[in-house]
């Protein structure tokens, strides 16, 4: 039974498909590099200004209809990681959001796109906010190239539901990796 169940598993990750990678960037966040001030979320004991960074986009798979972008921290001590911001329905002709697009009272947010509830419980960019002490976090964002041009996400729907969601549909992803302590 063992056996049979390794060779299944190995079965379904070998079907698994490859992701196209393309190219994301920011004029506010660098890869590898520690996160500014302005980006740390403003709530939890932290006071930062909550800015959610300019994003550029390129080189996308062909037939891409609408985009995603996230943003997670694997090393907040919760044993599931930390979702900080999701935003999908970003129409396939747009490559970039600017930056504080991630607030909702700022109107900078691609027309037609929404956001998922965060680990904060918000609909909107939640900047890092590490444990004071601990080590330097990781900050993933991703930008997903979607196969459909919209994401049926009720507003209430979890950043981890709509994540699962963005897998399904993903033709490639874009990733930007930089960190935070304080």
């Amino acid at each position: 039974m063992i056996k049979l169940t390794a060779l299944c598993c190995a079965g379904l990750l070998a079907a698994a498909p490859t992701l196209f990678a393309f190219d994301l960037t920011s004029t506010d966040v660098k890869a590898g590099a520690a996160m500014a001030k302005q980006q740390e979320y403003n709530g939890s004991g932290c006071d930062g200004r909550n800015l959610s960074p300019e994003l550029h986009w390129t080189h996308a798979p062909a037939g891409t209809r609408s985009f995603a972008v996230t943003l997670y921290d694997p090393d907040a001590p919760t044993g599931s990681g930390w979702w900080h911001w999701i935003m999908f329905n970003i129409p396939a002709d747009v490559h970039t959001l600017r930056r504080d697009a991630g607030n909702p009272a700022s109107g900078l947010a691609p027309k037609g796109s929404m956001e998922g509830r965060t680990d904060f419980g918000i609909r909107a960019f939640g900047g890092p906010c590490p444990p004071r002490g601990d080590k330097p976090h990781r900050y993933q964002f991703k930008v997903y190239a979607l196969d459909i041009a919209h994401i049926d996400a009720a507003p209430t729907s979890r950043a981890a539901q709509i994540d699962f969601m963005l897998h399904a549909h993903s033709l490639g992803v874009a990733k930007l990796q930089a960190t935070y302590g304080r």
